[in-house]
C-alpha cells in the first residue's frame, strides 16, 4: 500500500485524494467480504447443529440434506446456486478456522478477499497448524505490497519449501492428471486446454513467443525493406522527370510524338484533370492495384503464437510460416532455481520454476544436466537475497546476478520476465549512476518507459529492494522475490550448526 509523503501540486494533490479515496474505498469492501466469510461460517455452524438434530432423532435421510436446505435459501437470497453457495461455504470455514491472521488482515481491510484466496489455496495442504502460522507470517507481509496473482506465486514457494515433502506428493498427483480439453466457443472458434507439468507449459509458451517474435521482426524487416525500395525508386523518377523538364528532353521514348500522335489541348486538359471528389467507386487501399509492395503483417504476439502451434501441431513444423528452418531452430528457454543439497539428493526443499514456483526434483534435475551452462548462486542463509553468482562456464556476471535477484520486471505488480526486460540504470549513466547491481534493475519496456518519461521516480534502498515515488507522491516498495518468499532452510542450518570436521557438506 503507497505511503503519502506529501504534494503541493494542486493536479498531484487531487490525484492523491483520490488514491486515499480508493484506498479507504477498498478497505471497506475487504470488511464487507469480511462480514460475509462471517456469515457463511454461521451457516455453516447451522448446518452442524441441523445434521445433529437430525441424526439424535433418527432419521435416516441423505446426510447432506441439512446442508442442501441451508444453501438452497443463502442461494435464493443471493441470487447464486446452492452449489455455488456451498463452495462459498466451505473457503468460509476454512478461511474462518485454518487461516486466523489471514481472515483478521481481511477484517481490518488490509488485504481484500483475492489475497486471502491466494494464502488459503496454497496453504490449505498444511496440515501442522504451527508450520501454517510460519506460512501464514511470511505470505501476509508479502500481500502488503504484491498483487493477488503474485502472491499466489509466492504462496506456492513458501508451501513447497515449509513442507517440502507434500507439496512433492501433490506434484506426483498432479501430474497424473494430464489431459487435453476442446472447448467450443461462440464465432467459429474452440479454445485447446492442455494441462501439463508447469515446466513444459512455460516452456512451450516461450518457445512459440520466440517464434512468434522472429517472425513479426522478419515480416516488419522485410516491409519496412520493400517500402524504403519503393520511396528510393519514386525519388529517381522524380529526379529523371526534373532533370528531362529542366532539358527540354523527352523523359523517355515512349514519350516522344510521332507523326500519328495528335491531340489537341481540350484532350490534354481531361486527360490530367482530377477525379471528381464525388466519384462511386474508390479501390480499397489493399486493393492489389494500388498495392506498392509486401504488405506488413499486423498480427499481434498472441496471434502469431496461435497460427505457430497449429502449424507446429498440425505439420511438426512451422512450416506456413518464413523461414521453417530458421523458427524451427529456436528452442524454448526457462529458469530454473536448484538448492544445491537438492541437486546433491541430501534435502528434499524444492526446484523453483521462475514465474511459477516449486516443481520436482527429477526434473530439475534432469534440465540442469542437459543444460549448455548454469549458474551458482550463493543465497544470505538468514535473508535469501543473493549473494553472488559464479558460472562455470563464464558470460556476463553481472547480468546473471540481475536476472537471478529480480526474476521480472521490477515495477510493482509487473509479472513481465527478465528476459522480456531492460537492464536499466537507477541513476542514470549519463548522471554519474554505476553500472553495479545496487544501481541496476530490470524494467520492462512499458515501466522503463515509464520511468524517464513521467514523474514516476524511483530509488534502491538497499538489499534489493526498489522505492517508486508515484506522482502523488507516495511511495510503493518493491522487494527482490528471494527475500519475500524465503524460508530459513532446516537442512542449512543444520549445517551452520554442526561443528567444522575439515570436509566440505557437499
Amino acid at each position: 500500500m503507497g505511503q503519502r509523503v506529501g504534494s503541493d501540486d494542486a493536479t498531484w494533490g487531487a490525484l492523491d485524494r483520490v488514491v486515499t479515496e480508493v484506498q479507504a474505498t477498498r478497505a471497506a469492501i475487504a470488511q464487507l467480504q469480511a462480514a460475509e466469510v462471517r456469515l457463511l461460517t454461521d451457516a455453516a455452524e447451522i448446518v452442524r447443529a441441523r445434521e445433529q438434530s437430525r441424526r439424535a432423532a433418527g432419521r435416516k435421510s441423505p446426510h447432506d440434506l441439512p446442508l442442501r436446505e441451508i444453501s438452497a435459501e443463502l442461494g435464493a437470497a443471493m441470487r447464486l446456486s446452492d452449489r455455488a453457495v456451498q463452495a462459498r461455504m466451505s473457503a468460509a470455514s476454512t478461511l474462518r478456522e485454518s487461516f486466523a491472521a489471514t481472515f483478521a488482515a481481511l477484517a481490518d481491510g488490509r488485504i481484500d478477499l483475492a489475497h486471502a484466496s491466494a494464502i488459503v489455496d496454497a496453504g490449505a495442504v498444511i496440515a501442522d497448524a504451527g508450520m501454517r502460522e510460519q506460512y501464514e507470517r511470511i505470505v501476509l507481509d508479502a500481500a502488503g505490497f504484491e498483487t493477488p496473482h503474485r502472491l499466489r506465486a509466492i504462496a506456492r514457494v513458501v508451501a513447497g519449501r515449509i513442507d517440502p515433502d507434500l507439496a512433492e506428493e501433490l506434484r506426483r498427483r498432479a501430474a497424473g492428471q494430464r489431459r487435453i480439453r476442446v472447448v467450443d466457443l461462440d464465432d467459429g472458434m474452440s479454445r485447446l486446454l492442455a494441462d501439463l507439468p508447469a515446466v513444459l507449459a512455460h516452456a512451450i509458451y516461450d518457445r512459440l513467443t520466440r517464434m512468434a517474435e522472429t517472425e513479426r521482426d522478419a515480416e516488419r524487416a522485410q516491409a519496412d525493406a520493400a517500402a524504403t525500395a519503393a520511396e528510393s525508386a519514386a525519388a529517381a523518377a522524380e529526379s529523371e522527370a526534373a532533370a528531362a523538364e529542366e532539358t527540354g528532353e523527352p523523359e523517355s521514348p515512349a514519350d516522344v510524338g510521332g507523326p500519328d500522335d495528335v491531340t489537341d489541348a481540350t484532350d490534354t486538359a481531361n486527360l490530367t484533370e482530377p477525379a471528381p471528389a464525388d466519384r462511386s467507386f474508390v479501390a480499397p487501399p489493399d486493393s492489389p492495384a494500388l498495392t506498392t509492395g509486401p504488405q506488413r503483417d499486423e498480427r499481434s504476439l498472441d496471434e502469431l503464437r496461435a497460427d505457430l502451434f497449429a502449424d507446429i501441431i498440425l505439420t511438426g513444423a512451422p512450416t506456413g510460416h518464413g523461414d521453417g528452418d530458421t523458427l524451427a531452430a529456436i528452442r524454448a528457454e526457462v529458469q530454473i532455481t536448484i538448492p544445491v543439497l537438492t541437486a546433491a539428493g541430501a534435502s528434499n526443499e524444492p526446484a523453483l520454476l521462475a514465474g511459477y514456483g516449486p516443481i520436482d526434483r527429477d526434473t530439475a534435475c534432469v534440465l540442469a544436466a542437459a543444460a549448455p551452462g548454469w549458474d551458482r548462486v550463493m543465497y544470505h542463509p538468514h535473508s535469501g537475497l543473493p549473494l553472488t553468482v559464479d558460472r562455470y562456464r563464464p558470460t556476463a556476471a553481472l547480468r546473471r546476478f540481475l536476472r537471478a535477484r529480480d526474476e521480472r520486471c521490477r515495477f510493482p505488480g509487473c509479472p513481465h520476465r527478465p528476459t522480456r526486460s531492460d537492464i536499466d540504470h537507477t541513476i542514470d549513466r549519463a548522471l554519474g549512476g554505476e553500472t553495479a547491481d545496487d544501481n541496476l534493475a530490470h524494467l520492462c519496456r512499458r515501466h522503463h518507459t515509464l520511468k524517464h518519461a513521467t514523474t514516476w521516480r524511483v530509488r534502491q534502498t538497499g538489499n534489493g529492494t526498489l522505492e517508486w515515488t508515484s506522482p502523488a507522491q507516495r511511495r510503493y516498495p518493491d522487494k527482490p522475490l528471494s527475500t519475500v518468499q524465503f524460508v530459513p532452510s532446516r537442512v542449512f542450518d543444520r549445517l551452520l550448526s554442526a561443528p567444522y570436521d575439515g570436509e566440505a557438506p557437499f
